[in-house]
C-alpha cells in the first residue's frame, strides 16, 4: 500500500533524518529507506550500519528489509563509526545508510543517507521527503547479517597509512569511551600507532554526548581524570563519532571549532567552509586563502565545499572535519571524505602539537585570542524559537532586553541561520533553534572567556524566563 514520506511524522534535520524512537516504526523506516533509494540510489550494492543505541537493531532490520526487496546486496557492517561506514561505501562507489541518533537523547533516533559521492544534500532531503513509496502490509524483519569486517580494517588503514604507526610513540592518550560506537575502534588506532591508552567511564548505558555543548558534569569529570591520571590527550566522540571531543593534559577541552582551525592549518587547507555559528579565529589567523560560512549543518558545509577549489576542508562548531579533497603531506595520501569525521581531529591536533614541540593546552596559543561558549535550553518548543526570531526580526522584541552583560550597541545582524548579533564591542550573541531536538542554542563569542561564559549564560535565562511567562 502507499504511503506518503511527508506523513511519516518524523522528518529531516541538520544531518540526517531525526525523530521519536516511537514514531520511527518499522513501516516508517521502511518507507524512508525506500524513498532513499527511489531518489537516490544507485548501483547494485549498500552498505549498512547503526549506532550503539538501544533502538538502532530493529531500525537497521526494517532500513535492511527495503533495501532487499528492491533486489540490492547490502553490505552489513554492524555498530560502526558513521564515517567509517561512509569511507567504506565510497571504496565501492556505492551509497549507505547509516542508523543513528548522534548525540540526541536515547529516546530519539534517526537515519543519515550517503550516495555513492558522500552525503546527500538538501536536494535529495527534499526529493526523499516528499516521496509516496509503497510498503506492504506487513513487514518482516529478518536477523540482521554477518558483519562486514572490513569496514573498520580500510579506515584504520586510512589513518595508519598517512600518519604512520609511530605517531603515538611515547604518549599516553586517556579515551572517554562512555556509549560511543567507536571506543573501541578508536582504543585500537591509537594502540597501533604506538600510543598507552587509558580507556575510562566506558557505560553500556546510551550517553548524549554533545561535543557542541559539553556537559558540565563531562567538563568536571576530566579535570579529575587529569588530576588521577598523567595524560598527553583526551579523546571521546558523540555517539555515531562523527563529532569528536578533545581534551588537552589538563583535562580542559577544545571548542570544536578551534579544533576545526587547527586541524586545517595542519592540513594546509587552502579553502575552508563552516557554518556561520563558528568561531572568528578562523579569519582573524589568516592562514587560508579563502573562507566561506554557511547555514548550519554538513549538507550546507559540503555544498560549500563543492564550489571550492584548492585543498577544501570544512567543518562544524561541533568539531566534525570533514575533507573534500585528496591531499598528501611528505609523500603520504589521504583522500578525501567529505562527511563529518571524528579521528581526523584527533590525528592532526596530536602531529600539530609534535611538529611545534609543544603540549596540546599551548596549540591554542597559535592563534588570536577568541573564545566561544555555548549552551542551550532542551525541552522547548522549536516553534515557540522561531516565533522569537521572527520577533526578533520583526523588532517586537529587543535582542538588548535579552542579553545581560552587554553594554554596547549592535554593529551587524546576520540572519543566516537564527539571529546572529555582533556589538560594537567586537562580541558575539547567536540564538538558533536546534534542528534535530525541540532545544534553543544559543553561541557566544569574545576576546575574553568569561565573557563568552556570562553572556551565553546570561542570554540562556533571559530567554528561558521570557519563555516561562508566555506558557
Amino acid at each position: 500500500m502507499q504511503f506518503k514520506i511527508s506523513e511519516a511524522g518524523v522528518k529531516f534535520g541538520t544531518s540526517g533524518v531525526r525523530g521519536l524512537v516511537t514514531d520511527l516504526t518499522d513501516r516508517v523506516c521502511y518507507g524512508f529507506a525506500k524513498a532513499f533509494w527511489q531518489a537516490c540510489g544507485e548501483g547494485e550494492v549498500v552498505v549498512v550500519g547503526h549506532d550503539l543505541r538501544p533502538s538502532s537493531p530493529e531500525i537497521t532490520q526494517a532500513v535492511i528489509a527495503a533495501l532487499s526487496a528492491e533486489g540490492l546486496r547490502v553490505i552489513y557492517v554492524g555498530a560502526l563509526a558513521t564515517p567509517a561506514i561512509a569511507y567504506y561505501a565510497a571504496t565501492f562507489n556505492a551509497p549507505a545508510v547509516v542508523v543513528t541518533g548522534s548525540h540526541i537523547p536515547f529516546d530519539r533516533n534517526g537515519i543519515k543517507f550517503y550516495n555513492a559521492k558522500g552525503e546527500i544534500g538538501k536536494r535529495e532531503e527534499q526529493a526523499i521527503a516528499t516521496a509516496t513509496v509503497d510498503v506492504p502490509e506487513a513487514i518482516s524483519l529478518k536477523a540482521l547479517p554477518a558483519i562486514d569486517a572490513g569496514a573498520e580494517q580500510a579506515y584504520l588503514a586510512r589513518y595508519l597509512d598517512f600518519f604512520g604507526s609511530d605517531l603515538c610513540d611515547g604518549l599516553r592518550v586517556a579515551i572517554y569511551q562512555h556509549s560511543s560506537v567507536a571506543r573501541d575502534l578508536i582504543a585500537k588506532l591509537f594502540e597501533q600507532m604506538g600510543a598507552e591508552v587509558i580507556a575510562l567511564g566506558r557505560t553500556e548505558q546510551f550517553v548524549p554526548i554533545d561535543t557542541e555543548a559539553v556537559r558540565a558534569e563531562d567538563r568536571k569529570q576530566a579535570k579529575v581524570w587529569a588530576k588521577e591520571g598523567d595524560f598527553d590527550l583526551l579523546v571521546s566522540t558523540d555517539g555515531d563519532a562523527d563529532r569528536p571531543l578533545i581534551g588537552d593534559e589538563r583535562g580542559d577541552f577544545l571548542r570544536g571549532d578551534i579544533v576545526g582551525v587547527l586541524t586545517a592549518y595542519f592540513l594546509g587547507a587552502d579553502t575552508v567552509v563552516t557554518p556561520v555559528s563558528s568561531n572568528t579565529a578562523l579569519e582573524k589567523s589568516n592562514w587560508f586563502k579563502e573562507t566561506l560560512r554557511t547555514q548550519i549543518g554538513s549538507p550546507y558545509v559540503i555544498a560549500g565545499m563543492e564550489q571550492a577549489e584548492g585543498v577544501v576542508a570544512g567543518f562544524e562548531a561541533n568539531g566534525g572535519f570533514l575533507l573534500g579533497s585528496d591531499l598528501s603531506i611528505n609523500g603520504n595520501l589521504l583522500s578525501a571524505l567529505p562527511t563529518r569525521d571524528a579521528i581526523l581531529p584527533m590525528l592532526a591536533i596530536i602531529a600539530l602539537a609534535i611538529q611545534h614541540e609543544t603540549p596540546v593546552s599551548r596549540l591554542t596559543k597559535l592563534l588570536p585570542a577568541r573564545f566561544t561558549a555555548s549552551d542551550r535550553i532542551p525541552e522547548i518548543p522549536t516553534a515557540w524559537s522561531q516565533e522569537l526570531l521572527a520577533k526578533l526580526n520583526a523588532g517586537d522584541v529587543h535582542f538588548s532586553s535579552l542579553v545581560e552583560g552587554e553594554q554596547s550597541g549592535i554593529q551587524t545582524v546576520d540572519q543566516t541561520d537564527g539571529y546572529r548579533v555582533t556589538f560594537t564591542s567586537g562580541n558575539v550573541v547567536h540564538l538558533r533553534p536546534s534542528g534535530n531536538a525541540p532545544e534553543l542554542r544559543c553561541y557566544a563569542e569574545s576576546d575574553n572567556e568569561s565573557t563568552a561564559e556570562a553572556l551565553c549564560a546570561g542570554t540562556l535565562n533571559c530567554v528561558a524566563e521570557l519563555y516561562k511567562s508566555s506558557i
